[in-house]
């Protein structure tokens, strides 16, 4: 499928070389239009305070979003409400473990994270289950969260500090683009805002996970490209495939906790399970350094490591470069003598 001009709802790379991106513009040479479809603002100190919610009533915090972290540390700062040095974070991703050292400052902090999903936390969090949880968050529903907090039975508190504001879109022509992409439900709202008489057929729409794909149904437009799947984890990867006309594959979707038994079984259940079958890996839980110095050096560290072995690999080249070109001179002398 040809392909020239492609907009993405997304804000704009800081180096196109660095994003995934790249391949798309140097192998195909496709113009990409890089645009997020819309702002998310904080809910206000004044309008917290009647959630009656209190953040110093709160042993645990659950993280699924940088804009959760962003704006849990904001309230607590404007509320004057001090954060307790024993508190407990349990984020969706390595990522936002990592983002967390913008605000942790001591190194008592505890934090955990799962590999994507809330669903992989599950296991260390039976671990805190007496835990009493917050759970910052939008004006979405968040089913897919709610749904499997409430299934395993954590003490938990949704707390609303932060909602989208839809952009207006109509500066851009649609017929413009050959394909527009979308990364979550508020992407679709803000398209649909702006063009409430699109149809399916008038543009490839391609769309990033399962929330994505379900709103894109409920406003009744078709996925033409859809990630993640098993051949294209990731959202560049499934428009270079839909480019080469490669099959799309089946969808991942999120795990969930009837999805694998071990999700559902309780700490203390899981042990005799895992006992009777012995050749069932049992997760660890992982942490990651609370102390934002120690890990800027660690990263420090890693970067000479990995600088110390490209250079190694450099010299070794070189010296092969230099051992070819001696055996070459060799022969050339040898066949002038003969």
């Amino acid at each position: 499928m040809k392909l020239k001009k492609i907009l993405i709802s997304q804000p704009k790379p800081t180096d196109i070389e660095q994003s995934p991106y790249r391949n798309l513009v140097k192998k195909y040479n496709i113009e990409l239009t890089f645009f997020k479809f819309f702002d998310v603002v904080g809910v206000t100190a004044s309008e917290f305070r009647k959630s009656r919610i209190h953040l110093s009533d709160y042993t645990a915090v659950i993280f699924n979003s940088k804009n959760a972290v962003d704006n849990y540390f904001r309230l607590a700062k404007e509320l004057r409400e001090s954060i307790s040095d024993s508190m407990k974070y349990f984020c969706t991703s390595e990522s936002i473990a990592n983002y967390l050292q913008t605000y942790i400052q001591y190194r008592k902090r505890k934090v955990f994270f799962g590999q994507q999903y809330l669903s992989d936390l599950l296991d260390i969090m039976y671990k805190h289950k007496e835990e009493n949880y917050l759970f910052p968050c939008s004006e979405d529903k968040m089913s897919d969260f709610t749904k499997q907090l409430d299934k395993a039975k954590f003490k938990y508190t949704r707390a609303m500090m932060y909602y989208s504001q839809p952009k207006d879109l109509s500066q851009f022509n649609l017929k413009d683009f050959d394909m527009i992409v979308l990364f979550s439900p508020n992407g679709v709202k803000a398209l649909k805002q702006s063009f409430p008489d699109l149809k399916s057929g008038d543009i490839t729409i391609g769309a990033l996970g399962s929330t994505t794909h379900a709103a894109l149904t409920a406003a009744g437009l078709n996925l033409d490209v859809a990630a993640p799947t098993k051949t294209s984890p990731s959202m560049a990867m499934a428009i270079e495939n839909y480019i080469l006309g490669k099959e799309q594959g089946q969808v991942i979707v999120p795990k969930t906790i009837a999805a694998t038994k071990s999700k559902a079984i309780e700490p203390s259940k899981r042990s005799a399970a895992a006992t009777a079958n012995s050749t069932t890996p049992v997760k660890k839980t992982r942490s990651v350094i609370a102390d934002k110095a120690k890990y800027k050096q660690l990263q420090e560290e890693r970067k000479a490591q990995a600088a110390a072995r490209r250079a190694e690999r450099a010299a070794a080249k070189a010296a092969q470069a230099a051992q070819e070109a001696q055996q070459k001179a060799v022969a050339e002398t040898f066949a002038e003598v003969k």
